[in-house]
C-alpha cells in the first residue's frame, strides 16, 4: 500500500463508528459502512480526504435507515436501548470515543429527527463545519445550524451528564459494582438522587416497562432482582460504551448487560439490556 492510499481497515472502523452512533444496531451499522465503502471504491475521482468523506457518506446513508427504524421503535415494548458496544480494553484507551457513544447520549439522540441526529453528530462529534453538514444533508448552512442547535437543546434538556476522566469513571463504576452485592443503603450511597434506570427486555425478557427514577427506587429494584430472581449469577467485567460494566450470566447463560453513566462521582444512569437479540449481537462484538 502506498503512502497516499487510505487504510481500508481504518476507513471501515470510522464508517462503522459513525453508523453505530446513528443507528445503535451493530448489524445495521456494518451494512451502512459496507455500502459507504463500495461507494468510496467506485468514486471517480477518489476523494482527497477519504476518512472525512466516508464519515459524511455513512451518516447520510443512515438518515433513511433511521427513518424506517424509528417507526419500528415507536411500537417497541418498554424502553428501547441501543445494542451495547462491548470491549475488554482499558477504558482510559477509549477516552476519545466514550462520551459520544455513552448510552445516555444515544438514548437522547433517539428523540431527535434523523436529520437533527446526523447534524449533531457531524458537527459536535466529528467536527464538520456547518457548510459541510449542510452539503451532506442537502440543507443550507443556516438550516444546518438550526438542526445542530435543536439537537444540543435536546441533549441539554435530557440532562445528559458525563465524567470525562476515565479513572474517575472507573472508580465510581467499581464502587457501584461492589454496592450491587450489598444492601440498599450501600447502593444509595453511590447513586445520584435523580438516577434513572432503564431496562430493555423488548417484550421478550422480564424487564420494567417504564424508567425507574430516584436512588431509593433503583437501589431497591437491584437488590430485589439479585435476591429474588437471579439464578447462580456470575459476572464478566467489560467496558460498556466506554465505561466499566458487566455481562451477567445466570446458570452459565448471559441474561443481562449492565452499563452505567457517571458524573460528579456518582452513577447518574443505569442501563440494563436483557433483550436476547441485543445480548447476542453485543457479545459477538466481544467474541463471546
Amino acid at each position: 500500500m502506498s503512502a497516499t492510499e487510505p487504510d481500508v481497515a481504518d476507513l471501515r472502523r470510522a464508517a462503522v463508528g459513525a453508523a453505530y452512533r446513528m443507528l445503535g444496531v451493530h448489524a445495521d451499522a456494518e451494512d451502512a459502512a459496507q455500502e459507504a465503502l463500495i461507494r468510496l471504491h467506485d468514486a471517480d475521482p477518489p476523494p482527497t480526504a477519504p476518512r472525512a468523506w466516508i464519515i459524511r457518506v455513512t451518516t447520510n446513508l443512515c438518515v433513511d435507515r433511521l427513518r424506517s427504524a424509528q417507526s419500528r421503535r415507536e411500537a417497541y415494548i418498554g424502553p428501547w436501548l441501543p445494542e451495547p458496544l462491548l470491549t475488554d480494553a482499558d477504558p482510559a484507551a477509549e477516552v476519545e470515543l466514550a462520551e459520544s457513544v455513552s448510552i445516555a447520549l444515544l438514548v437522547v439522540l433517539e428523540t431527535l429527527s434523523p436529520a437533527e441526529r446526523a447534524a449533531f453528530l457531524l458537527h459536535d462529534v466529528f467536527g464538520y463545519g456547518y457548510d459541510e453538514v449542510g452539503d451532506t444533508l442537502a440543507r443550507s448552512d443556516a438550516a444546518a445550524r438550526q438542526l445542530v442547535s435543536r439537537a444540543r437543546r435536546a441533549v441539554r434538556d435530557g440532562n445528559v451528564r458525563y465524567e470525562p476522566d476515565p479513572a474517575r469513571r472507573a472508580a465510581v463504576s467499581e464502587a457501584f459494582a461492589v454496592a450491587c452485592a450489598g444492601e440498599v443503603e450501600d447502593l444509595v450511597a453511590v447513586l445520584a438522587e435523580d438516577v434513572v434506570m432503564l431496562t430493555d427486555g423488548g417484550g421478550v425478557a422480564p424487564a420494567a416497562r417504564r424508567p425507574l427514577v430516584g436512588a431509593q427506587r433503583c437501589a431497591k429494584a437491584i437488590v430485589a432482582l439479585r435476591e429474588n430472581s437471579m439464578r447462580n449469577p456470575t459476572i464478566l467485567n467489560v467496558v460498556v460504551n466506554g465505561t466499566p460494566g458487566a455481562v451477567i450470566f445466570e446458570d452459565g447463560e448471559p441474561t443481562s448487560i449492565m452499563g452505567v453513566d457517571v458524573a460528579d462521582d456518582l452513577v447518574v444512569a443505569i442501563h440494563v439490556v436483557r433483550e436476547p437479540g441485543k445480548l447476542a449481537a453485543a457479545l459477538a462484538t466481544l467474541g463471546c
